[in-house]
Order: C-alpha cells, then sequence, then structure tokens
C-alpha cells in the first residue's frame, strides 16, 4: 500500500526518511525516476540513504509492472518521483490510485533557469505547472511542503502565476 506521495528533486534523504516518517509511517520507499535507476551509483546513493527501510529505486515502466502488487503489499510506502511530470505520469495518465491518499506533497523543487519562485526551494517550470494542474483535476490536493509545519499553501495559491489549460 501507499501511505505518502511526495515530489522531492532529491528523491531520498534525510528529511524524507526521518521527518516525513514521522508523519506518515512507512516500512518503504519506492523512487521512481529512469536516471537513477539505470545509474548504479545513484541508486546505491539512494538506497544508503535510509539503511533502515527497504529502499526502491525503479524506472518508470519497472513501477507501472509493478504497481498492482505495491497496492496488494501490507507494507506502507512511499511514493516519490523527482519532478511532477513523473508523478503525472504515475497518477493522471495510467490511473495508479496510491491507496486512500488523496494528497501530494511537493518538496523541493530547485531554483532553475525558466522556473517559477514560489518560495524557499520551491521553483517549478510551466510544464511542471501543467502537471500539478492535471494531477489536481484528477481529484488530488496538491500541497507545497518542504516539511509538514512549513507548508506554503496548496496549489490553487499558485496556479494563477502559469498559463493553464
Amino acid at each position: 500500500m501507499i501511505s505518502f506521495v511526495r515530489v522531492d528533486d532529491r528523491m531520498i534523504h534525510g528529511q524524507t526518511v526521518t521527518r516525513w516518517s514521522l508523519e506518515y509511517p512507512c516500512d518503504g520507499i519506492i523512487a521512481v525516476n529512469d536516471a537513477a535507476a539505470t545509474n548504479p551509483v545513484l541508486k546505491a546513493a539512494y538506497k544508503g540513504a535510509a539503511p533502515e527501510k527497504k529502499i526502491f529505486v525503479w524506472t518508470m515502466e519497472h513501477f507501472l509492472a509493478k504497481a498492482q502488487k505495491v497496492l496488494d503489499s501490507d507494507s506502507k510506502y512511499f511514493l516519490i518521483t523527482k519532478n511532477p511530470i513523473d508523478m503525472k505520469k504515475i497518477l493522471v495518465d495510467n490511473k495508479f490510485v496510491p491507496s486512500d491518499v488523496k494528497r501530494v506533497i511537493i518538496g523541493p523543487c530547485n531554483d532553475r533557469p525558466g522556473a517559477v519562485k514560489l518560495g524557499n526551494n520551491q521553483s517549478i517550470t510551466q510544464e511542471e505547472a501543467q502537471a500539478l494542474e492535471d494531477i489536481t483535476k484528477a481529484g488530488y490536493t496538491v500541497e507545497f511542503a518542504l516539511i509538514k509545519e512549513k507548508s506554503i499553501g496548496e496549489w490553487p495559491k499558485f496556479r494563477d502565476q502559469f498559463d493553464l489549460k
């Protein structure tokens, strides 16, 4: 089962493992990112970030193949992607319904050329904004929070800064 859904450009790190797992208990973390899953050095680094948890770093294709098995599991997993576009592919395009979770937490999204800064270490591009809009239209609440008590708000607060369909 999925107990928590997050977009975080660092994917697996101390904040995710220690702070968020206090709010949403988990047995393991599933990070979905093609580049990390196919790079042995990156994959090992992510797995080493949480030695007390089951860590899976999967390609999108592998995750989609295992999606039902994840949902049927008695173990509680965090589902994390590096960007909103990949999360949209999972939740909207592939209609993956993560157990009873209807909230997507947006964590760190680094400042980049062409990105709009929404808060400290939370910047998104037009394409990512459209992905968040599509996730919202699919029935999810999108919240920007590096940590739970430092939420800067939900998607409707920011959506007018973008040209959306």
